[in-house]
Order: C-alpha cells, then structure tokens, then sequence
C-alpha cells in the first residue's frame, strides 16, 4: 500500500488536479451505492461524506462525495472547497452558499446539517487545523488567486 506521504505528494501535483477530479468521485459515488453508504473509497486515506444539496441554479438535487474534517465528536464537520487546487471554486460551494440546508452521509447515516461559509479570524483559525490535516491544500491554495471557501457543517 502507498504510504500516507507518498499519496499527500502525489496529491499535491498539477496532473492529479487534472484527472482526479473526473476518477475519484465517479469511483466515490459508485461504490458508495454498491455498498449500501458503508464504504466510500476516498475515506481510506480521509474521512469522508457524500454532500446531498440543492443546486444554485438548477433546483436538482447534487450528491458529491466529499473529504472532511471531522469535528466535536462528529457533531460538526469541516468542508474545504479546494477542487484539488483548480481555478473555480467547486460547484458544491455555490450550492451550499444558495440552500445551506444539506444532508450528509456519514459512516453509512443520513443526517441534515445546515452549512456555514466561514471568514476572517475563525476561517483562519480552522484553516490552519486542515493544513495540518491534509498538507497538500497549502499546495491548492498556492496554484489558485481565489480564497479557497471553508464550511463548517452542522446537525440540524
């Protein structure tokens, strides 16, 4: 198995930025259905949810599988819209800022959250926490001019 460091590095590259977004969510979302919201394969290395919410613009419903940061005992969790340090901010940030009423999966559960765009001292403040969790989203936000949005998401 490829180690913690060797995964942070490749995952830090303009090339991964480039496929991963096209692989890994196609291969998140399949086999999370396959499994029942038992497995989600991205949660091997990072914990993970599947965001269920309202399309800005379309009023459809969105399923994206998603890393997070979980918080307080899994009451709360930390969404980085990173893109894997793309230009655009990720659709789902648009959708969160729009209808912040949500849904998650979390370790096979459904739960309603509401979502928070964070800022200033407390963006900062949880900011440094990702670093520490996941290194390569420094790397995201060095490739990008944008401010990468942080939610916090929390049980309703």
């Amino acid at each position: 198995m490829i180690g913690e460091r060797a995964v942070q590095k490749i995952s830090s590259t303009r090339g991964f930025a480039k496929v991963a977004p096209h692989v890994v969510p196609a291969l998140d979302r399949a086999v999370h259905r396959l499994t029942r919201g038992r497995v989600l394969l991205s949660a091997r290395m990072l914990p993970g949810v599947i965001l269920t919410c309202t399309g800005a613009r379309s009023g459809l419903t969105r399923r994206t599988p998603l890393a997070c940061m979980p918080e307080d005992g899994g009451r709360t969790w930390i969404l980085v819209g990173s893109n894997f340090g793309r230009t655009d901010h990720p659709a789902w940030t648009h959708n969160l800022l729009a209808h912040p009423d949500a849904e998650i999966s979390w370790k096979g559960a459904d739960i309603p959250v509401r979502a928070r765009l964070l800022q200033g001292e407390e963006r900062a403040a949880v900011w440094k926490t990702a670093l520490a969790f996941w290194p390569p989203y420094a790397a995201y936000q060095e490739r990008v001019e944008r401010e990468i949005r942080v939610f916090r998401i929390s049980r309703r």
